[in-house]
C-alpha cells in the first residue's frame, strides 16, 4: 500500500511490525502450487524465525529478491465465491426496536503452513458465503485486519515454530477495531493427554478455541454456531455505540440505575445539572449520594409504581453537589431484562423552566414584552444610556457597576427586532404555565434562536432622513432601478503581485520614525493617522508584521517572516489609496482593533488559536480592493461583481474571494503554503465567515443572536452568584456555534469602531466616511442611477446628524453587548463623548465636522 510499517507491541513483549506482504486472489486453490513449492525447498521468507538468544522474530532473508517477491504474492488469499446458491444473503437483525443490517461476514485465516485445516476452513467460508483472507505471517495478519477488520479471525496455534499465536492475538486486541471481533485459535488434538486449560487462551484475548478437526463440514458447522452466536453477540453490541453516543449528546439528565438501584451510568447532561462527576457517581447506592427526594412517603410512591413495572412521571426536588435545590420533571422507567425480572431502571429528567430565575427576572421580561419601541425616538434612548453610563461609573467598584449597566441595557434594547419581542414574551409565558405547554414552548424558543429571524423593523422615512437613507443605503441591496449605464469595477485590472512590488522589508530594519510611530500599538488611543504618515500611506504592512509577530503567526502558519511580509504588500497594494475611506489605512485600523479586542481576558479565555489567526487575518483583508462605493451601488449600476455575486453581499464576496487568489497564486506570498489540509480548510472556513460578516444587510442578526446565546446567559448565570469560572460559563462560552457568533461580533465591532476611537481619530474618520458617501452621489448622478442616500449630498448634507443616526442605530446597542462582554470601559467612554460632541454641533445647527475658530 506504499505505507510505512507500523509497530504493535503484544503483552508477551514480542514486536510485529504490521507492513502489506500479502495480496488477496480468488480461491484456496491459488496457493496450493506455491505453498508446495515451500515446502520442498527452504523455509518460507517473510515468516518469523525465532532465534534462540530473542524474544523477539527474525525474517528470513537468504532468498533471492525474486523469491521474496512471489512469496510475498501468495501470503494472502481470499475466496471470491461464484456459486450464488451456496452465497449467504445479507440479513436484518431485528435488536430490540432498532432493525440492523448485516453484510456478508469477513473472515480472516492466520496459518504459516497450508494444511487440510486451513483449506478445511477455506471450504466452509466458501460454502457459508463469507469473504475469505489467509495470512501467514503476523505482520501480514495485522495489515489484513487493520485493512478490512474481518468479523472472525481464526489462528493457527498448533505450530508455536512459526510464530507465537498469542502474542499475535494480543497485537490485534491492542487494536480499536477489535473491540468487536471474534478470535478464534486452532489447537492441538491430543487423545494420550489430559484436557488442558483455556485460560491461557481467554486471558491472550481469544473468543474461544477449536480442536483441530479438518473435516469441512466441521469447519463449516464451527462457522454457522461463530455466525449465530458470539458473531451476532457482537454485532449487536457494536450498535449499542450509537446508542450510548444519543445518550452522551442528549440534553436530557439521565441515570441508570440496576434494579438494586446501584448507580451504572449518568450522561454529560446529567454531569452539568447536578454538578458531579461521573466517578463521583457510577457504583454508588441511590442513598449513598444525597441527589434525590428525601420524603420518604413520596419516595414510596415512586418505588411502589416502578417496581411493579409501570412508568412514574412527575415533579420532585433534586439536591446539586454544591447543596442548591432544583425542581425536575422526571420520567423514571422500569427496564425489564433476563428472567422477566427488571434489571435496571431509568431516569430521564429535565429542569423545571423557573429553576433558578428570581420574580424580578419574570417581571422584568414582562416589562419588556410591553415595550414599544415605535414610541422611542434615537435621540432620547441615547440620552438614557448617558445618564445610567455616567451614574454608574462612580464608586469603588464602578467597573464591576458599569458592566452591570452594559447588561440592563442589552435586556431593555431598544431597537428589538420581532423575534426578540417574540422570545421575551415566551419567556415571560413559560413561567406560569403547566409542564407540557412549557416544554412545547421550550421547542419554540430552540426553533427561533437557530433560523433567520433576527432583522428589526425600522421606522419610517418620515421619523428622520438621515437615519432612513443611511440605514436604507446598508441594509439593502439598491433600488435595483437600472439605466441604460453599468457600472464596470477596476477589478478588470491585473491585480498586483509580489513580483512587481518594492523588496519587503524586515521588522528588524524599521525607519525610526515608523517604530516611534507605532510604539503604542498595543493600546486604544493609538494613532494610525500617525502611522499613515509616517508610511506614505502604506500602514498595513508595518503594523501588519508587529501584530503578527506578537500574536505569532508565523509560527502557526509554519511560514517564513519574508512570505508574510510579501503577502501583506500583496494585499496593501490591492486597497485603493485613491479611496478616501476604504483604503488600507482602514484595513490596518480594523486590523489594529482586532488585536486589541483579541488581548482582553474573556476573549481569551474563548477563542483557539486558529480563532485569533483567522481574526488577524480577515481584519487584514476583509476590504481588499474595494471600489469606495457600497453595495447598492453597484447592483443599482449592474457591475460585473454584482452579476458574479447574484447582488448578494457582493464586496464582501470579492474581498473573501480575491484574498485566496492573491494569497495562492504565488508561493512567494502563500501563508498557507505549509498548512495541514484539514487545519488549512478549517482555518479558510473561519476567515471567510468573518469577512461575510462585515455586510450591513445582517447586522442586527449578528447582534441579536450574540445578545440571546451569549449574554443573556452569562448574565442569567452572574444573576444567580455563578460569577466563576464554572462549567456552565465555559459551556456558553467554547461551543463551536457561540465561538462564530462571537468572531462575527468581535471583527463587526472593529470594522466600524470609529465613533470609539479618542475625538480627533473619530472626527478624522467622520469626513473620510462622508468624502466616500458625497462621491458616490456625485457619480450616482452623473450616471443617472438611483441615489441611494439621497442625504449624502456634499451641497446640504449635515455630518454631525448622519453621525448621530449611525450611532443610535448600529453602535450604540452593539458596543453595550460587546462591552458587557469584553469589559472596554475606555470605548464606552470615548463613543459617549464622542456623541456628545455631535450632539452639541446639531444643537448649533452646524452641518461640518468642527465648529467654527472662534
Amino acid at each position: 500500500m506504499g505505507c510505512a510499517p507500523s509497530i504493535h507491541i503484544s503483552d508477551s513483549r514480542v514486536v510485529y511490525h504490521s507492513s502489506k506482504e500479502s495480496e488477496e486472489c480468488n480461491s484456496p486453490h491459488q496457493t496450493n502450487t506455491t505453498m508446495s513449492q515451500q515446502q520442498q525447498g527452504n523455509p518460507v521468507p517473510g515468516l518469523f524465525i525465532k532465534s534462540s538468544n530473542t524474544s523477539t522474530y527474525k525474517v528470513r532473508t537468504n532468498s533471492s529478491k525474486k523469491d521474496k517477491r512471489e512469496n510475498s504474492q501468495s501470503m494472502e488469499a481470499e475466496t471470491q465465491t461464484s456459486r450464488s446458491s451456496v452465497k449467504a444473503p445479507v440479513t436484518d437483525v431485528q435488536f430490540g426496536p432498532m432493525r440492523l443490517h448485516q453484510d456478508q461476514l469477513q473472515v480472516l485465516l492466520v496459518f504459516a503452513k497450508e494444511d487440510n485445516q486451513s483449506n478445511g476452513f477455506c471450504w466452509a467460508c466458501e460454502k457459508a458465503g463469507f469473504r475469505c483472507n489467509i495470512a501467514k505471517t503476523p505482520e501480514s495478519a495485522l495489515e489484513s485486519f487493520l485493512d478490512k477488520h474481518h468479523d472472525i479471525i481464526i489462528i493457527d496455534h498448533r505450530h508455536s515454530r512459526y510464530f507465537d499465536a498469542e502474542a499475535l492475538c494480543r497485537s490485534i486486541r491492542t487494536t480499536k477495531p477489535s473491540e468487536n471481533t471474534v478470535i478464534i485459535g486452532v489447537v492441538r488434538r491430543h487423545a494420550d493427554r489430559e484436557e488442558s486449560s483455556i485460560l491461557p487462551l481467554i486471558s491472550a484475548g481469544f473468543t474461544r478455541r477449536y480442536v483441530e478437526n479438518s473435516n469441512i463440514m466441521a469447519c463449516y458447522n464451527e462457522l454457522i454456531q461463530l455466525e449465530f452466536g458470539e458473531v451476532r453477540a457482537q454485532f449487536k453490541l457494536r450498535a449499542c455505540n450509537s446508542l450510548f453516543t444519543a445518550l452522551e449528546k442528549s440534553q436530557e439528565a439521565i441515570e441508570i440505575t440496576s434494579e438494586d438501584h446501584v448507580i451504572q451510568y449518568v450522561n454529560p447532561a446529567f454531569e452539568t445539572v447536578m454538578g458531579y462527576q461521573i466517578g463521583e457517581l457510577i457504583g454508588k447506592e441511590l442513598t449513598e449520594v444525597p441527589i434525590n427526594e428525601k420524603k420518604a412517603d413520596f419516595l414510596d410512591t415512586i418505588n411502589s409504581c416502578i417496581k411493579i413495572g409501570k412508568e412514574w412521571q412527575g415533579m420532585y426536588y433534586a439536591k446539586k453537589k454544591n447543596g442548591d435545590s432544583i425542581q425536575q420533571n422526571v420520567k423514571i422507567l422500569p427496564v425489564v431484562g433476563q428472567g422477566g425480572k427488571i434489571r435496571h431502571y431509568v431516569s430521564i429528567s429535565r429542569l423545571c423552566n423557573d429553576n433558578n430565575k428570581a420574580e424580578k427576572t419574570c417581571e422584568r421580561v414582562q416589562a419588556e414584552s410591553q415595550t414599544d419601541i415605535q414610541t422611542c425616538r434615537h435621540k432620547d434612548r441615547r440620552k438614557g444610556s448617558l445618564d445610567v453610563r455616567s451614574t454608574t461609573s462612580r464608586g469603588s467598584d464602578g467597573s464591576s457597576q458599569r458592566r452591570h449597566s452594559s447588561m440592563a441595557r442589552i435586556h431593555s434594547m431598544t431597537i428589538e427586532a420581532p423575534i426578540t419581542k417574540v422570545i421575551n414574551i415566551i419567556n415571560a409565558a413559560q413561567e406560569s404555565s403547566p409542564m407540557p405547554v412549557a416544554e412545547a414552548l421550550d421547542r419554540v424558543l430552540e426553533i427561533l434562536r437557530t433560523t433567520e429571524l433576527y432583522s428589526p423593523q425600522l421606522g419610517t422615512k418620515d421619523e428622520d432622513p438621515h437615519t432612513s437613507d443611511l440605514v436604507g443605503g446598508l441594509m439593502t441591496d439598491g433600488l435595483r432601478r437600472l439605466s441604460g449605464n453599468e457600472y464596470i469595477l477596476s477589478a478588470k485590472q491585473t491585480h498586483q503581485v509580489a513580483g512587481s512590488l518594492i523588496s519587503p522589508i524586515s521588522l528588524n530594519d524599521i525607519p525610526p520614525r515608523i517604530t516611534q510611530a507605532m510604539e503604542n500599538e498595543e493600546h486604544w488611543d493609538f494613532d494610525i493617522f500617525e502611522l499613515e504618515a509616517a508610511t506614505h500611506k502604506r500602514p498595513l504592512v508595518y503594523l501588519g508584521l508587529k501584530i503578527f509577530a506578537r500574536f505569532g503567526i508565523c509560527e502557526f502558519l509554519n511560514c517564513s517572516e519574508s512570505t508574510l511580509r510579501s503577502w501583506l504588500q500583496v494585499i496593501e497594494a490591492n486597497y485603493h489609496s485613491s479611496n478616501s475611506y476604504h483604503n488600507s489605512t482602514h484595513s490596518a485600523d480594523v486590523l489594529h482593533a482586532t488585536a486589541y479586542f483579541l488581548s482582553k481576558e474573556r476573549v481569551k479565555q474563548t477563542l483557539d488559536p486558529i480563532d485569533e489567526v483567522a481574526a488577524l487575518i480577515a481584519a487584514t483583508v476583509h476590504d481588499v480592493d474595494h471600489p469606495g462605493r457600497t453595495n447598492s451601488f453597484l447592483c443599482n449600476a449592474g457591475s460585473e461583481l454584482a452579476i458574479l455575486y447574484n447582488d448578494t453581499a457582493v464586496l464582501e464576496s470579492h474581498h473573501a474571494a480575491l484574498a485566496f487568489q492573491l494569497t495562492t497564486r504565488d508561493d512567494k506570498c502563500n501563508i498557507f503554503k505549509n498548512m495541514e489540509r484539514n487545519e488549512y480548510r478549517t482555518l479558510r472556513q473561519a476567515i471567510i465567515d468573518m469577512v461575510l460578516a462585515t455586510e450591513m444587510t445582517k447586522h442586527f442578526e449578528h447582534v441579536n443572536k450574540f445578545v440571546n446565546s451569549i449574554n443573556k446567559p452569562l448574565a442569567a448565570l452572574e444573576e444567580n452568584g455563578n460569577n466563576g469560572d464554572g462549567e456552565s460559563i465555559k459551556t456558553v462560552l467554547t461551543s463551536p456555534e457561540n465561538r462564530i457568533l462571537i468572531k462575527r461580533m468581535l471583527i463587526k465591532c472593529a470594522d466600524i469602531s470609529n465613533p470609539c476611537r479618542p475625538r480627533e481619530q473619530c472626527i478624522e474618520w467622520a469626513g473620510r466616511i462622508s468624502e466616500e458617501y458625497f462621491a458616490q452621489t456625485d457619480e450616482e448622478k452623473r450616471q443617472g442611477l438611483p441615489v441611494v442616500m439621497p442625504v449624502f449630498d456634499r451641497n446640504t448634507c449635515s455630518i454631525p446628524k448622519s453621525q448621530i443616526s449611525f450611532i443610535d442605530y448600529f453602535i450604540t446597542d452593539m458596543f453595550d453587548a460587546w462591552d458587557a462582554f469584553a469589559d472596554l470601559p475606555n470605548l464606552m467612554q470615548h463613543l459617549d463623548n464622542n456623541f456628545k460632541y455631535w450632539k452639541g454641533l446639531d444643537e448649533r445647527k452646524l452641518r461640518s465636522l468642527r465648529p467654527p475658530p472662534e
